[in-house]
């Protein structure tokens, strides 16, 4: 099921923003992000349509001579060594999208689609596949109107490329498959048809063109990356806030403690804290009350900053791939160079979502064990036993633990490297494959489970503000505070919390309360 972010977000027609202008070499998480749930539009840069048009006429030249050329003028896969005569060149690529359209599961959802219907155009937009500019051109034309094939989820190696998901994206550019149009899910062709487009038929490379390439795993990997940053800066106002609520110590965020051990995040998130925690009349000092916080509590820099760490690796591979030409062969117009290569295969990434549902899955640990601080009257410091106001009669958050307790023992299972996995295909020529797409599928799920634990702690610090007096708050958790209170009010009878949860999880993913904080904080780390 498609997350309430998701389904809200994909009915924006992009607010008459200007186009994202796509030339293979500056896309951001953030433009892609835009354009997947924003409804921005999107334009072909006007060099990157020539170079397309060149390697075109090189493609075209390769199959009118005659010259063996992998997926031009021969088969696939093990079929490689198949000669295609030139007259056959059209329904080799139309054998290849239906033949490999064979992906199952859920389909992904719309903004996911908009995404990497995003990053197949801009890898095609550098000029090395050798697409005919209108197939192109369609491809951007589906965006900006609004046609979005049905893909399903499951099938891809992560290596030749996302093949099969892939393929139902080119069916429906062809006037077959599936694909929803204003809501609706109908045939391809009517569905381009509903939006005044034309299908049309592959020629030579383009079936391949479309298919081979990383674009499932990046597109899933990207939006899930944009929402890890902006679960990992409001985890830290969400932490702070139960800080006070557990009358925690702040000495411990001292720039001092950090600068003896240098990580730039850990001295960053410290910062967060300190900021955040300004003027806050429940903290307390060492010795107060205890000596020093639990590990949950005092070592926010060092847990937090650490998934930091492993935010900047995953940005960093994320900014290279959806700039990346990942389809084979490639085309090298200068050069006069047709190369076989392996840029499809989503080792890179594969990584990158392994190591990132990882740390976000130890987010998602840290802020369960501070939710169990709350509501455990041995551990709270004298709040009622599971902040109920009735206790005994009345059950309070002592559940939400569990839904918390159960959605991070699903992450730990989830965070299993799938990278460390491959398995042969094609009769043994594709002998090594990444699992990247699965990785990422499975990185989306940790960090939509991280988005409810995180709800279930900021409801239940909210809760605990209650009995302390929420006035003594802090000015930046108490933003966040009035923001939960607008959207789910104090438990004073017990009730059903369960769409509550659902609906601060999207709020947090959207990033809007994070925006709200900072504009009392400044820009946090």
């Amino acid at each position: 099921m498609a997350m309430i972010y998701e389904e809200k977000l994909q009915q924006d027609d992009g607010g008459g923003q200007p186009p994202v202008k796509l030339d293979g070499e500056q896309l951001t998480p953030a433009l892609v992000a835009a354009v997947a749930y924003e409804g921005v539009p999107v334009a072909l840069e006007e060099e990157a349509m020539k170079r397309v048009v060149k390697c075109r006429v090189m493609v075209e030249e390769l199959v009118a001579t005659g010259q063996v050329v992998y997926g031009v003028t021969t088969g696939f896969g093990k079929f490689s060594d198949v000669r295609i005569s030139p007259q056959d060149a059209v329904q080799l690529q139309l054998n290849l999208i239906r033949s490999h359209a064979c992906a199952v599961g859920r389909p992904l959802p719309e903004p996911t689609v908009r995404a990497l219907m995003l990053l197949r155009a801009n890898a095609l937009a550098k000029g090395h596949s050798g697409i005919r500019p209108e197939t192109l051109q369609l491809l951007v034309d589906c965006i900006n109107g609004g046609v979005h094939p049905i893909v399903p989820e499951q099938g891809s190696l992560g290596a030749s490329g996302d093949l099969a998901p892939l393929s139902h994206l080119a069916l429906v550019l062809m006037g077959e498959g599936e694909a929803i149009y204003q809501g609706q899910r109908l045939p391809g062709a009517l569905a381009l048809a509903k939006a005044g487009l034309k299908p049309i038929t592959l020629q030579a490379k383009e079936g391949l063109a479309l298919i081979n390439g990383t674009q499932i795993m990046a597109s899933i990997g990207t939006l899930a990356f944009v929402k890890a940053e902006r679960l990992a800066r409001i985890a830290d106002v969400i932490a702070a806030m139960t800080v006070e609520c557990l009358r925690g110590i702040p000495d411990a965020y001292a720039d001092e403690v950090q600068r003896v051990r240098p990580y730039p995040e850990q001295i960053g998130v410290a910062g967060n804290l300190r900021t955040l925690l300004q003027g806050s009349k429940l903290t307390t000092r060492q010795g107060e009350i205890r000596v020093q916080d639990a590990y949950s509590l005092r070592c926010l820099p060092q847990v937090h900053g650490a998934t930091r760490q492993v935010l900047g690796y995953a940005g960093d591979k994320i900014a290279i791939e959806i700039n990346s030409a990942t389809d084979n062969p490639l085309l090298f117009v200068d050069k006069g160079l047709v190369i076989s290569g392996g840029n499809f295969h989503g080792q890179p990434i594969a990584f990158a979502m392994d190591f990132l549902k990882i740390g976000m899955s130890e987010l998602a640990n840290i802020s369960e064990r501070r939710t169990e601080r709350l509501v455990n009257p041995a551990l709270s410091g004298g709040l009622p036993a599971f902040l109920s106001h009735n206790p005994g009669v009345g059950s309070g958050m002592m559940i939400t633990q569990y839904v918390s307790a159960s959605l991070v023992s699903e992450n730990k299972v989830l965070a299993h490297p799938s990278s460390v996995d491959s398995i042969p295909s094609s009769a043994n020529q594709e002998d090594h494959v990444s699992m990247g797409t699965t990785a990422a599928r499975h990185t989306a799920q940790v960090i939509d489970n991280v988005s409810k634990v995180l709800a279930i702690e900021l409801i239940c610090a909210a809760e605990a503000a209650e009995f302390l007096g929420s006035e003594g708050l802090a000015p930046a958790t108490r933003v966040l505070y009035d923001n939960l209170r607008a959207v789910v009010p104090p438990v004073i009878e017990d009730r059903s919390t369960s769409h509550e949860i659902e609906e601060v999880a999207a709020a947090l993913l959207e990033g809007k309360w994070l925006r709200a904080v900072e504009a009392v904080t400044g820009s946090l780390f």
